[in-house]
C-alpha cells in the first residue's frame, strides 16, 4: 500500500525550495536564468565611429573575462540571458545580438563573437524613453523566465525624442525592471555639439536610471571604457564592488531639468526654422 507524506512535511519540503514558485508561473518553454539583461547601446551621430569602436570592443572584451564568466557560473541557476541593442532615435532599435544563453566560458565566447561579426552604425536623433520601451517590449516572450531582469542603457546625450525619459522610466520600475546606466562623457563638458549637456552624469542618476539597487558608471576616459563595462556587468550579474569609478545612485528629487533634451532639440529647431 503507498503511503503519502503528510501535509506538513510537504509543506515543509516547498518551503526549502526557493525557486519552485518561478519555476512554476513560467511556461515549460522559458529557462529560468538568473537575470535577463538588455545591453541597450547608443549609436546616434553624436558618438564617433572611435567611441562606438571603443565601446563595442569593451563589451566583447567583457564577455571573455573569467571574473565575469565566474560571476555568471557563481549564480543560484549559473547562468544569464543577455540581448545587444543598437539605438538612436525614437523608432530607430537593431538587434545586434538577439536572447542568448550565457552559462560558460563557451557560450560567452559566442556572444562576444557574434557581437565582433556585425557592424555598427550611426544614426540621428537621441532617445533613451525609445530604448526603454524597446527593451521593455523584449522582454516578453524571449524564452526566460530571469529572477532579474535589468536594462543597462548607455549613451552620450539627453533625451531628445520621443516620451519624455522619465515615463518610460517609471513604467519599467513600475514593473520591478531596474535601468542602469553608463553616460559617455569623453568629450568634456564643452564638446561642441548643440545637443551636448555638461553635466550628463547628474541627468542619468536623476533622469534615467531607476528600480532597486539601480546605478550609473560615467566613462570619462577612452581607456575607462573596457573597465567601466567589465565593472558594470559584475555589478549586475553579482553584485561585485567596483575598485574604480564610484557609482552614481539613483535620486528621488532631479537636480536637472529632465526635458533639458527636447527643450535644447525645439530652441535648436527655432534657431533654423526647420519645422
Amino acid at each position: 500500500m503507498r503511503r503519502f507524506a503528510p501535509l506538513s512535511s510537504l509543506a515543509a519540503l516547498l518551503a526549502s525550495l526557493p525557486f519552485l514558485p518561478l519555476v512554476a508561473a513560467a511556461s515549460a518553454e522559458e529557462v529560468p536564468v538568473d537575470l535577463e539583461l538588455v545591453l541597450a547601446v547608443d549609436v546616434s551621430w553624436s558618438m564617433d565611429p572611435e567611441e562606438q569602436a571603443f565601446q563595442r570592443a569593451g563589451y566583447e572584451a567583457a564577455f571573455r573575462d573569467p571574473a565575469v564568466i565566474a560571476a555568471i557560473r557563481d549564480g543560484g541557476w549559473g547562468r544569464i540571458a543577455v540581448t545587444y541593442v543598437e539605438w538612436a532615435g525614437d523608432r530607430l532599435q537593431r538587434v545586434v545580438v538577439p536572447w542568448r544563453l550565457v552559462e560558460d566560458a563557451a557560450s560567452a565566447a559566442a556572444f562576444a563573437d557574434q557581437l565582433a561579426a556585425t557592424v555598427s552604425g550611426r544614426l540621428r536623433r537621441t532617445s533613451i524613453s525609445g530604448a526603454l520601451g524597446f527593451a521593455f517590449e523584449s522582454f516578453e516572450d524571449n524564452g526566460f523566465a530571469g529572477l532579474r531582469r535589468v536594462v543597462d542603457v548607455s549613451g552620450d546625450g539627453a533625451n531628445n525624442q520621443g516620451l519624455p525619459v522619465t515615463v518610460e522610466r517609471d513604467r519599467l520600475v513600475a514593473a520591478g525592471i531596474i535601468i542602469n546606466g553608463l553616460p559617455v562623457m569623453l568629450k568634456g563638458p564643452d564638446p561642441g555639439g548643440f545637443m551636448s549637456i555638461p553635466n550628463l552624469d547628474i541627468y542619468y542618476e536623476d533622469c534615467v536610471i531607476g528600480g532597486t539597487g539601480a546605478f550609473a558608471l560615467p566613462v570619462r576616459e577612452v581607456a575607462e571604457f573596457a573597465t567601466a563595462i567589465r565593472q558594470k556587468l559584475l555589478l549586475e550579474i553579482a553584485a561585485y564592488e567596483p575598485g574604480a569609478n564610484p557609482l552614481l545612485r539613483a535620486q528621488s528629487e532631479p537636480r536637472i531639468d529632465c526635458m533639458i533634451g527636447e527643450k535644447m532639440w525645439l530652441r535648436w529647431r527655432r534657431m533654423n526654422d526647420d519645422f
